[in-house]
């Protein structure tokens, strides 16, 4: 009787998102298909060939609940009540809001407990219980499109909306996401759950500020609550407050025994928040300690060797290279531990196999973006078709007058920290973040659809210029003012100038000049070679720099920058300052000089000490510059000059036309 009641329930489920499921056939190992073929198999009493479809699963995705249900209703099918019962078990483990495996285990079992489970799932929606159902599992288009249904009945719904919501996080719809969890805190303020996921849609939009006042709202009513402080942290490190959360990791380190996962995440963040600080031998202790929690902890490995100064010994080496080469390891740790390895290798002048390592991660990385150059060359010609100098010239004297602002951008790794350390050691000038407002605005003005939440770079690729053209007068000054007001937030001191050090502002330069009149705006160029080298051996941040992963990616990138910066140079003459890193390295003082004399600021031999300047550095160059300028890193791509043919090929002109402005 009870496998007559759940297969009703399966084949209602299957019938309601055959539509969803259709969309997706042809693809053997995707997970909604192999379930599919499962409970069809065991549906046509091929039950051992189910249970074989169901072992291909749990190897792709072990923490899906249905699949164990399936098992279940397979040994249900062949008469194992033993192993019937324990799969659903896992099952209801892995997901509780499961009534087939409830009642499957009330029928088989007669444990009470099942069925005050499954009385409670009674009260709720049926099509919200499913819904959550199916999203814990994984299953966000048929989750998606049920709980969709039940709200054009029900449109205050507050916990249906809040399910629509985490769906739409899942799939990296935040801005929509963001929409629906504000609507259910104004129906429901004390409705901690939703507050948290809000929390985190706003930290993942960079939006730390707000992201930190409501954690610290949740934090009112559960000062212990180990997940609030988690995400007070994140928010604080977020707006650069390191400090801070250095001690706060350590109260959640010394609290409750936690398991190994959570000590190795806990003493991750720590060595970060270290990191950036300035204390890399406790950094180190930190990431090792991580290490030690979780021996498989593919981005300690990493942070390890981003410190740039660390070495590795022969027994860490032996353990990334073993780790890496399992074929159970996941992708991206294999990102992390092929770059990892490329840093290690390099370190012993064996540049043959740290390259293989480079190539090997930066391949990885590639297979998955969808990073397109061709987008952003295209935006580069539209921006030089519309911004010209008659564009600018007609709408002189836009923008919020103030002079706090300092731009510095260009290309990552091309020194961009260096000289926002040189500057930061200026008694008048703030060091704050690679600052993210610019891109938002410009971002706005493009009208971008988030329905795919878009990449940084294929943020700035996609933007129409008629974002531009739009702008009136007022619009350019409120936003200049909402510039100065939101940045704000990173400053630290009373400073009168501050540093914002993106990178990708290079392409914003006429929005910035049309916003902030008055900010100054630093290029800092690198040789092309070693520029593009630099971004070859480096692994980013998750979708950031997405053009960084393959060598003709990076070379196009390259010369599209080069191309967008003649033509700001061409049509707003003597806005920008261009500093080549190679003429810093070989003559720092008299680079200083000019960099201070266009900022309009005295010369103080502080920054001739940058080195010695004591700020929290969130950059990869972030131990570097707390070391005097060596001109040891100038030519390291010489290093792999054998197999940096195609690169040199690639980028052309640009070997040689970088040096013209």
């Amino acid at each position: 009787m009870a496998a007559q009641i759940v297969r009703v329930w399966e084949l209602t489920w299957l019938r309601r998102h055959a539509e969803a499921l259709a969309a997706i056939a042809g693809l053997p190992e995707h997970r909604d298909m192999l379930y599919l073929q499962a409970v069809n198999l065991r549906c046509l009493d091929r039950v051992p060939e189910a249970l074989a479809t169901l072992e291909q699963l749990e190897r792709l995705h072990p923490r899906c609940g249905r699949l164990f249900q399936e098992r279940g209703q397979c040994y249900v099918a062949l008469r194992d009540v033993a192993k019937a019962i324990d799969a659903l078990v896992r099952s209801v483990r892995i997901n509780p809001a499961l009534p087939g495996s409830w009642q499957l285990l009330q029928h088989l079992t007669g444990d009470p407990a099942a069925a005050q489970h499954l009385a409670t799932l009674n009260k709720l929606p049926a099509e919200v219980v499913e819904a959550g159902s199916l999203f814990t599992d994984g299953f966000l288009l048929p989750a998606e499109s049920l709980i969709r249904d039940y709200l054009r009945k029900d449109e205050g719904n507050v916990g249906a909306m809040r399910l629509l919501a985490r769906i739409g996080m899942e799939r990296n719809e935040l801005v929509e996401a963001e929409s629906l969890l504000e609507s259910v805190l104004k129906l429901a303020p004390d409705f901690h759950a939703a507050r948290l996921d809000y929390a985190m849609v706003l930290l993942r939009q960079q939006k730390y500020l707000r992201a930190r006042e409501e954690a610290q709202t949740l934090l009112k009513q559960e000062p212990d609550n180990r997940e609030y402080l988690k995400l007070y942290g994140a928010a604080s490190i977020g707006l650069g407050d390191h400090e801070p959360v250095i001690g706060l990791y350590e109260r959640l380190l010394t609290g409750l025994t936690q398991s190994g996962p959570e000590v190795a995440d806990l003493r991750l963040w720590r060595g970060n928040a270290l990191k950036s600080t300035g204390r890399s031998q406790e950094a180190i202790d930190d990431y090792r300690a991580a290490l030690t929690a979780r021996p498989d902890f593919a981005v300690a490995w990493f942070s390890l060797a981003n410190l740039k100064t660390y070495r590795f010994s022969d027994e860490e080496v032996g353990r990334m290279r073993a780790l890496e080469s399992q074929p159970t390891t996941a992708t991206l740790d294999r990102c992390y531990l092929c770059f990892a390895l490329g840093k290690a290798l390099e370190d012993r002048a064996d540049f043959a196999h740290s390259w293989e390592y480079y190539f090997r991660g930066n391949a990885f990385v590639r297979a998955g973006s969808a990073y397109r150059p061709e987008t952003s060359e295209a935006n580069t010609r539209l921006l030089q078709r519309v911004c010209t100098a008659e564009f600018f010239g007609a709408r002189a004297g836009w923008g919020a007058p103030d002079l706090a602002p300092i731009f510095i951008l260009g290309l990552p790794r091309s020194g961009s920290t260096l000289i926002e350390q040189i500057l930061a050691s200026h008694s008048q000038v703030e060091g704050t973040e690679e600052l993210t407002e610019i891109e938002r605005y410009a971002a706005e003005l493009a009208q971008i659809e988030h329905h795919a939440e878009p990449s940084p770079v294929e943020r700035h690729a996609a933007e129409p210029t008629s974002g531009l053209q739009s702008l009136v007068a007022a619009d350019a000054c409120r936003l200049g003012e909402r510039y100065l007001a939101e940045t704000r937030t990173y400053r630290k001191t009373t400073r009168p100038f501050f540093i914002d050090k993106m990178p990708n502002n290079f392409r914003h330069i006429g929005l910035i000049h049309l916003l902030l009149p008055n900010a100054k705006i630093i290029d800092i160029r690198r040789e092309p070679l070693a520029c593009c080298f630099g971004n070859l051996k480096q692994l980013f941040g998750a979708r950031r720099q997405e053009f960084s992963y393959s060598i003709e990616d990076v070379a196009r990138y390259y010369r599209s920058y080069l191309e967008l910066m003649n033509h700001w140079h061409a049509v707003l003459p003597g806005r920008v300052l261009t500093v080549h890193y190679e003429d810093v390295v070989e003559d720092l003082e008299g680079n200083v000089r000019r960099i201070l004399d266009y900022c309009a600021l005295p010369f103080e031999p502080a920054c001739l000490a940058f080195h010695e300047t004591r700020r929290s550095v969130r950059s990869a160059s972030s131990e570097q510059v707390r070391q005097p300028l060596s001109r040891e890193g100038l030519h390291q791509w010489r290093n792999y000059e054998p197999w940096l043919g195609p690169l040199k090929e690639a980028l052309g002109n640009a070997v040689v036309t970088f040096k013209l402005v």
